[in-house]
């Protein structure tokens, strides 16, 4: 076959149609070797993952093409990875160098997991990223310079992780960069200059680092900026004059806690946009700009703890301007320099406005009545000035007023009776005043009130009952330097979850009601400078919190009561100037001198050689036999009928006797099990001698025959009505009828019970106890819901050798119980008070989470303790047990951390308040528990330790109330 020779037209043709056949072979290689290169990157990412309790990764592999893997988008063209969102998933691991292979990236979003390693430098190879999410991690190292080549970055959030070293000036190679938020590191150093070429930034976060020197000029030139936070860091410096000329869309300026000074630029109102201004604690002077009332859409502005004013009436003009702010609801400037008479001006502030602190000046003047327009106050403090007049009674028609404070001024007059209306007022303050007459009964209504502070006034009459019987009262009631007479009324006994009590320096008289004993959270008693007489009562052994008590300059006489030795938290005794006879002992607080007074008292006698008192004259002593034994014997058989619980040793049965009008707790041992008679031993032993209102309190012990001549041995406890802690975390898995539930205070009170049990038992006690099995069913609930530390059958005893380190008695195989045994259990056998600590973590995460450890989610190396960490602080839905909070307050914690944060600062929507408050509170509490089941037995905290953040978290809670004093920084 003859071929005919091309013509020229052909081999043009041929030559086009073999070039777009090469090179488009070419591009379906290179994107089929792309493809390799993003499922490759993506195998090693998840190789760096040593923790996925949600599962993400089951998804990733072969049988799913890599663009259908969790949290995995593609692009539509070339399938090539464009974005990557595991944001929340409880992971734990490094980010590993590989995601810079991925070079179609425009989003990475690994926020909210624990990521522990640097930002990965070859992160800079993907060009096309727009937005990187690492906030909420433990990231740790410097922000990569190299960060400056990604020039199409938009956002850039670090914040909340552990970054060091300076941030890198090549970030101002970003022109696209509209967000920065690197709040919460450890960064140092200026804020670098180049930053202000960032002409599309609209917020710069840098707050809560160690940062130093003065605010870059160039940074007031981003017009485009609209929040910039810089609080809490070592800024100092003054603000130039013309600072706000050249932002006219800034809506939020926080520069709060850091070392400013000057005065206030008058180009402060220029920034017309303005929503919140926050410059408290820093060092500004002179006179607060009289132009702000231009800030039409102000809401928020905190000048508190500067230097402000000069004690004259023309610094305090500003407030007139405020006056037309019409979105104005938290203002703020106490602790400065301001006097003169306030203007009857600020009786037209927005009635938006919430909260007004002016506390800490020497303003003069009476208040202004016609304040009573501002309908929506929450908060009002002017506290520490020069008031006088009297208190307005036109102040009880502000019915959402919270928190009322004027105290230490010169008021006079009387108590109004409307303040009966204020009834959601929880913090009330009057102290050193010169107010009169007696406490209207109207007050009674008032029954969220948890601190009252009427001291050093001139009030007199009978204290009122409507006073002592407002339960609520948690924090403190002061009545203190007044004029108070008759008797301490019995309704004393009422307050029950007080912590500090002082009616000292009054005319009272009369006995000291014993119903005091029934307040059993009493810290701090003060009593001293009355009249009253008779004995101390021995109810005060009740107390066993009690710290701090002064009896001193009274009429009291008799003896001492022994039991008061046995308080384990008592740190100061006064009962000097009394008419007291007889023995002082000698344990507990009368050990040390310098912590007891006792003068005064010429009758006493005996106690440590350090008082320096007489010897008491000997007397002879009855020996008594008991014949307690028996009688336990007698009634153990009597009530097998009465079955309340059973363990691996024994079983527990409701009994009584003779001598005893209360039920008590008959626990019979199973002398059959293996083991049984070392644990009736182990618990005789641990509870001979110790006393604690927290521990289960043994009567006595029983080891005899019974009346077939067979060994019986028994022990009898007092009877805790409300059952175990595991029933009422637990009440479906227990076979419980009823519907249990314990509140939030309730667990957090049971939480600081069971500390203290601890705490006694390991530093307190004369020989250190390891309990070596505290679980839910171990913690026993009285009448009052106290929590009783009971069962001792593992427990052992230590004693204290020659280098103060604790040595064991005997120890055989591990203690314990499973999911709450500590790990080093397993390698050593030896036990220790780590390993209580250990179990107290864990039994803190089971309250508040109601989540055994046990549970079958807690596998293939994820337990109780990594659950709960991975979700702090962020995700607490997801962890906290839901009948803690309401249905509103749960979906409103469920909510982006940027939001909930915005919330806070919306001071006239008082539920957001009280949410993102309790879910600090329960943030915390989870925290400690995390903390305290920590793998590491040298890395976990004592009890002592424990028991200071507890009561810490415990005022805070009941402070939720209360507005905050300082705006989070906007992100």
């Amino acid at each position: 076959m003859k071929f005919n020779q091309p013509n020229l037209y052909t081999l043009v043709h041929l030559q086009v149609f073999l070039f777009f056949s090469i090179n488009l072979a070419c591009l379906q290689a290179n994107a089929s070797s792309g493809k390799e290169t993003d499922q490759l990157a993506l195998l090693k990412f998840k190789q760096g993952i040593t923790s996925d309790p949600q599962g993400i990764f089951n998804s990733w592999n072969d049988s799913l093409h890599f663009c259908n893997w969790t949290g995995i988008t593609c692009g539509r063209r070339h399938q090539r990875i464009t974005s990557l969102v595991l944001e929340g998933q409880n992971l734990f691991g490094s980010i590993p160098p590989h995601i810079g292979n991925m070079l179609f990236w425009r989003l990475i979003n690994l926020q909210n997991n624990t990521f522990r390693s640097e930002i990965p430098l070859n992160l800079t190879r993907c060009s096309q990223l727009k937005m990187i999410y690492l906030q909420w991690n433990n990231l740790t190292g410097k922000i990569p310079a190299e960060l400056g080549s990604l020039t199409k970055l938009e956002k850039l959030a670090f914040y909340h992780n552990n970054l060091t070293g300076e941030i890198p000036p090549s970030l101002d190679n970003l022109s696209s960069l509209r967000v920065f938020t690197a709040r919460e590191n450890n960064l140092e150093g200026s804020i670098p200059n180049e930053m202000g070429r960032l002409k599309s930034l609209n917020i710069f976060s840098v707050g809560v680092n160690r940062l130093s020197g003065i605010i870059s000029p160039s940074l007031f030139n981003i017009t485009s900026l609209s929040s910039l936070a810089v609080s809490l860091n070592q800024r100092s410096g003054s603000l130039p004059d013309n600072i706000c000329f050249t932002l006219p869309n800034l809506q939020t300026f926080i520069i709060d806690g850091n070392y400013f000074s000057g005065p206030i630029p008058n180009s402060l109102s220029n920034a017309s946009q303005l929503q919140m201004v926050a410059f408290s604690s820093n060092n500004f002077v002179g006179q607060v700009p009289t132009n702000l009332g231009n800030l039409q859409s102000l809401r928020w502005l905190n000048l508190e703890f500067n230097n402000l004013g000069s004690n004259s009436s023309n610094y305090l003009l500003f407030l007139t301007s405020l006056t037309n702010c019409s979105n104005l609801e938290t203002l703020h400037f106490s602790g400065n320099n301001f006097g003169g008479v306030l203007p009857d001006s600020v009786a037209n502030f927005s009635t938006r406005l919430t909260t007004l602190h002016l506390g800490a000046n020497q303003i003069t003047g009476i208040i202004p009545a016609a304040m009573e327009n501002l309908v929506n106050f929450i908060s009002l403090n002017i506290e520490d000035n020069l008031f006088t007049g009297f208190i307005p009674d036109q102040f009880g028609k502000l019915q959402k007023l919270q928190a009322l404070s004027f105290g230490v001024n010169r008021l006079s007059g009387q108590i109004p009776s409307s303040i009966g209306n204020l009834t959601q007022l929880s913090i009330f303050s009057l102290l050193e005043n010169k107010l009169k007459g007696s406490i209207p009964s109207s007050i009674r209504n008032c029954q969220h009130l948890y601190g009252l502070y009427f001291s050093a006034n001139k009030l007199s009459g009978e204290l009122p009952k409507e006073v002592l019987g407002l339960t609520s009262l948690s924090q403190i009631l002061n009545l203190s330097q007044n004029s108070f007479n008759g008797n301490l009324p019995t309704e004393v006994g009422k307050l029950k979850n007080i912590n500090i009590l002082d009616v000292s320096e009054n005319n009272l008289s009369g006995e000291i009601p014993g119903t005091i004993g029934d307040s059993l959270t009493l810290e701090y008693l003060h009593m001293q400078g009355n009249f009253f007489q008779g004995t101390i009562p021995s109810c005060f052994a009740s107390l066993r919190g009690l710290q701090h008590l002064d009896l001193s300059r009274n009429n009291l006489s008799g003896q001492i009561p022994k039991d008061l030795q046995e308080l384990p938290y008592l740190q100061y005794l006064n009962l000097s100037f009394n008419d007291l006879e007889g023995e002082v002992p000698k344990r507990g607080v009368f050990i040390n001198a310098s912590a007891l007074s006792l003068i005064g008292n010429n009758k006493l006698c005996g106690g440590v050689t350090e008082l320096g008192l007489p010897k008491c004259a000997t007397r002879m002593m009855k020996k008594v036999k008991s014949h307690t034994p028996k009688l336990v014997v007698v009634t153990a058989y009597v009530v097998p009928l009465n079955l309340i619980g059973s363990g691996s040793f024994s079983s527990v049965y409701k009994g009584f006797l003779p001598q005893v009008e209360r039920p008590l707790a008959v626990k019979v041992l199973n002398l059959e099990q293996t083991g049984a008679i070392k644990s009736f031993m182990a618990e005789c032993n641990a509870l001979g001698n110790v006393r604690h209102r927290n521990l289960v309190k043994r009567i006595t012990c029983c080891s005899s025959l019974d009346y077939k001549s067979y060994a019986f041995k028994a022990l009898i406890f007092e009877y805790m009505g409300n059952g175990s802690l595991e029933k009422w975390l637990h009440p479906c898995e227990e076979g419980e009828n009823q519907k249990r539930s314990l509140n939030l205070l309730q667990r957090l009170n049971i939480a600081i019970g069971v500390a203290s049990a601890l705490h006694y038992l390991h530093d307190l006690c004369g020989k250190p106890i390891i309990h070596c099995g505290l679980k839910p069913s171990n913690v026993l609930l009285d009448d009052d819901m106290v929590a009783h530390v009971s069962d001792f059958g593992l427990a052992k005893l230590f004693s204290i050798n020659s280098n103060s380190s604790l040595s064991q008695t005997s120890t055989t195989g591990i203690k314990g119980i499973v999911g709450y045994v500590a790990p080093e259990y397993g390698m050593s056998g030896l036990t220790s008070k780590e390993g209580d600590v250990y179990s107290y973590g864990i039994l803190v995460l089971e309250m508040f989470s109601k989540r055994r450890p046990t549970d079958e989610m807690f596998k293939e190396g994820i337990n109780l303790h990594d659950f709960v960490k991975a979700a702090l602080p962020k995700r607490l839905l997801q962890i906290v047990d839901p009948t803690l909070l309401p249905r509103e307050i749960a979906n409103e914690v469920c909510e982006d951390d940027e939001i909930v944060e915005a919330k806070e600062t919306n001071h006239h929507d008082n539920l957001s308040r009280v949410i993102v408050n309790v879910r600090q509170c329960l943030v915390s509490i989870l925290e400690i528990g995390v903390a305290f089941s920590l793998e590491s037995p040298m890395e976990r905290k004592n009890m002592a330790d424990v028991l200071k953040e507890l009561h810490l978290i415990k005022k805070t809670f009941m402070d939720i109330q209360m507005p905050r004093n300082k705006p989070m920084e906007d992100d």
